[in-house]
């Protein structure tokens, strides 16, 4: 199924475009000119999640923000699984697509583990690594285990499918204001219906699905990325990657890299801090 929803241009002032994966049809934004910056979201968001900072950038970067097949504008293939391992390998054919080199990229929530899966595959192409509120291992806290169990849940799985709890709850509980109601339209219209989201459904059971996938990014992004330049924005106030047990393992797999602190920013750290976050890539990487 295909999402029938057109942007506001005056929030989301960008040139749709789309990709034909293997498994369906992607949508993405691909504004602006110099080092290519691939912006990867998590859940339930979409290419709009990076709205502010891709006009803040586009002057000096070329940003490239793809939406999940499952999320956004994007299709809802019937014979997709949406697990974190076939996102990884359609945002995969998509950056091949591109045929992006001496690329950035920087992921958030989930975007995190997809676009380290994509990296390490590509290491060689990938100039320097953004992070934020996010993981790349597997899961050892009894927080995150008990939000993947209890979201797995079928009550809880009811409440995503059907009355969109991700969106109507976990949004403005992830963000430092409630969003405005426009913004909030542009997450809640592409969600329309259970069908449109079962790549929502699906990210939570992935916490604890996605295991191996996980277990080899825990390896292989120090081995292959850790040499890289790294960013590490950081929403200090979010409840699911708090810094204390976080950073410092981000930390040691990036030596190279530079913290910034976002000290009021929660979890939808591009809704709380954009101009911060969008400051801090240029001055490391501009």
């Amino acid at each position: 199924m295909s999402i029938n929803f057109t942007p506001d241009p005056r929030l989301y002032p960008f040139e749709s475009r789309w990709f034909d994966s293997s498994q369906g049809r992607i949508h993405y934004i691909d504004e602006g000119e110099g080092p290519p910056l691939l912006l990867c979201h998590g859940n339930p968001t979409w290419s709009f999640l990076y709205r502010n900072i891709v006009t803040a950038l586009r002057d000096r970067f070329r940003c490239i923000a793809p939406d999940y097949l499952g999320f956004g504008l994007s299709d809802r293939p019937s014979g997709f699984g949406y697990k974190i391992d076939q996102h990884a390998r359609v945002v995969g054919e998509f950056v091949d697509h591109l045929g992006l080199d001496g690329y950035l990229t920087m992921g958030q929530d989930w975007g995190g583990p997809i676009s380290m899966a994509v990296a390490v595959q590509r290491a060689d192409r990938v100039l320097g690594v953004v992070l934020g509120n996010t993981w790349f291992w597997p899961t050892d806290t009894l927080s995150t285990k008990l939000f993947s169990w209890v979201m797995s849940s079928p009550p809880m799985q009811y409440a995503i499918l059907h009355r969109n709890f991700f969106v109507e709850r976990l949004i403005p509980a992830g963000t430092r204001a409630r969003p405005t109601a426009e913004v909030m339209e542009h997450y809640r219209a592409v969600q329309p219906d259970p069908e449109s989201r079962r790549g929502v459904a699906e990210m939570p059971k992935q916490i604890m699905a996605a295991h191996a996938l996980l277990a080899r990014l825990a390896e292989e992004v120090p081995a292959k990325l850790g040499a890289k330049p790294a960013l590490f924005v950081w929403g200090m106030k979010d409840f699911a990657f708090r810094p204390g047990p976080t950073l410092p393992r981000m930390r040691a797999a990036f030596p190279d890299h530079v913290l910034v602190e976002l000290p009021d920013a929660k979890h939808f750290i591009q809704e709380d801090a954009p101009d911060e976050i969008a400051r801090a890539i240029a001055a490391r990487f501009g």
